[in-house]
């Protein structure tokens, strides 16, 4: 289990952007379990949307692909990279995840060759599936990332 100190040694998301809270499960390079808390002093909750607020699709993708990218840099502890997102395909977002939900989020790998990896991701509140993608990565050396 990872808390958030030890995700920010990972990567380098910071506050509002950081959208993992927990790490549970990690497999390296196979499998990762994180959650995100969803909480009504989220600052996209404020804009989208004031009468209901609903955790804009984008953001439960970015969700994903950081414990993606967790998953990706378990393994490679010691080595100064950065996992970029490179892409996402076959987005589906299934149901709205609201202020007080808990986002379970699972990625699993698909596949991984030198510095890039591609990840299945699936977020479900309450058992209930609300978004899947597929994403890819770059891992970039943390000098030539400017990071």
């Amino acid at each position: 289990m990872l808390e958030a100190r030890e995700i920010m040694k990972i990567l380098p998301h910071r506050y509002p952007f950081l959208m993992v809270d927990r790490i549970l499960e990690l497999e390296d390079d196979k499998k990762a379990v994180g959650i995100k808390n969803c909480t009504v002093n989220e600052p996209f909750f404020t804009g989208h949307f004031p009468e209901l607020p609903v955790m804009p699709g984008v953001m439960i993708a970015e969700a994903m692909a950081q414990v993606g990218g967790i998953m990706l840099m378990a393994s490679r502890k010691g080595q100064e990279l950065v996992p970029f997102l490179a892409g996402i395909s076959n987005l589906k977002l299934k149901r709205p995840v609201r202020p007080g939900d808990q986002l379970h989020i699972t990625v699993e790998m698909i596949a991984n060759k030198g510095g890039i990896g591609k990840v299945k991701g699936v977020a479900k509140v309450d058992g209930k599936l609300v978004a899947q993608a597929e994403m890819m990565f770059a891992l970039v050396p943390r000098e030539k990332a400017k990071v």
